[in-house]
């Protein structure tokens, strides 16, 4: 039988606390590494939260919506999709009548508002 050949452990060093290894998100040296990406993705997280946030104000009320055409038409907002594709409305005016139910492209909406 042969004996099987030792596999060496890895240590890390020491981060900069002292106390653990690697190195603390928060330290100055980590943050250089990132290039400030980290500022910029919690900026990026508050701004969706802040939209999700209106999403959901938004749900039950009557919205005007402003499409890429220059039509606006208003409707009862609904939702909208996870990958914000589209926003599902209820009784929507539009020129040429009203639609029970419907859904309107993102990509055509420049700009949509509701009362609070």
């Amino acid at each position: 039988a042969t004996m099987p050949v030792p596999v060496p452990v890895l240590r890390l060093p020491r981060g900069p606390e002292g106390c653990s290894r690697g190195f603390s998100p928060t330290s100055p040296r980590f943050q250089a590494l990132l290039g400030g990406e980290a500022a910029r993705q919690g900026a990026r997280a508050a701004l969706r939260q802040r939209y999700l946030r209106g999403l959901a104000a938004a749900r039950g009320r009557p919205t005007r919506f402003c499409l890429r055409t220059g039509v606006r038409v208003e409707a009862i907002f609904g939702a909208a999709d996870v990958e914000a594709v589209a926003f599902q409305v209820d009784a929507l005016q539009t020129p040429l009548g009203v639609q029970a139910a419907a859904l309107l492209r993102c990509a055509d909406v420049l700009a949509y508002s509701f009362l609070l």
